[in-house]
């Protein structure tokens, strides 16, 4: 049996208690709702978000690609800058004391708060991208910037042995102890890209624009389409799940040869 075929098998037999758990949960919430007559203005069943979400398919849909659309690009420019940052960062001590105050602030400043004030100096569609990459960038920046610091002294000393350039340091040494932690990064910047992006729409939706999932959410609770409300929120949840899953493989496939991080797990 080849490899490939058995680190599938391998993921799926991982996959099976989670999704055992979840369907087991969908069916006592149906149960639950069914027994005691909720009405679906209050707590719809999943049977009823599943026909809200096939009725609606057009509509969310269409809201989910501008969604996903916005976190992807944020996702790619946090990842570009961040990494680059963190680079230039790594030679220069000056830089890296000049600028990392500025991006902790950035971090721990809410991103609610944000968001209304780049709505008044940015359209809608650019403040939303701008909101989702600076909840992004900062993961990116110091996970990467931590790993560029945590190269073995020992190779450091190999390397000042045989005279290497700062270029071949980079590209041999301090780029694969990096590339660890920055794929840490990335995993944990690829869903708060989407909670920016969210945040930012439901800032945005609530001076009358956006087309994205969260305005769709706030929409229906106007409207008290509860059902739609939950579909809405199904949405978003397997979306976050994906982005996370699709990084994960990614991490895996790039570390499985060679790091004992993805030799260990096997999946």
């Amino acid at each position: 049996m080849s490899a490939s075929r058995l680190n599938w098998r391998e993921m799926l037999t991982a996959a099976a208690p989670p999704l055992a758990a979840f369907m087991a949960f969908l069916a006592l919430w149906e149960a639950v709702v069914r027994l005691r007559g909720i009405p679906p203005y209050m707590l719809p069943a999943p049977s009823i978000i599943l026909q809200k979400l096939i009725e609606d398919r057009e509509l969310l849909f269409s809201s989910l690609l501008v969604t996903l659309s916005i976190t992807l690009r944020a996702l790619a420019l946090a990842t570009v800058c961040g990494a680059l940052l963190a680079l230039a960062m790594a030679q220069s001590k000056w830089l890296a004391r000049t600028l990392t105050p500025y991006a902790i602030m950035l971090q721990v400043t809410p991103i609610v708060a944000i968001a209304p004030l780049l709505l008044v100096y940015l359209s809608p569609p650019r403040a939303v991208l701008v909101c989702a990459f600076l909840v992004a960038f900062f993961p990116i920046l110091s996970n990467t910037a931590l790993g560029l610091a945590s190269v073995d002294h020992a190779l450091l000393d190999l390397f000042d042995l045989y005279h290497a350039s700062a270029w071949r340091r980079l590209i041999y040494l301090r780029a694969p102890a990096a590339l660890p932690q920055f794929l840490a990064g990335l995993r944990i910047a690829g869903g708060l890209a989407l909670i920016g992006a969210v945040v930012a729409e439901l800032a945005a939706g609530a001076a009358g624009q956006g087309t994205g999932l969260a305005f769709r959410i706030v929409e229906a609770g106007f409207r008290l389409d509860i059902p739609r409300m939950f579909a809405a929120l199904a949405l978003l949840s397997l979306t976050g799940v994906a982005i996370y899953g699709a990084l994960s493989m990614l991490t895996y496939y790039s570390l499985r040869r060679w790091h004992e991080s993805a030799r260990e797990r096997g999946a």
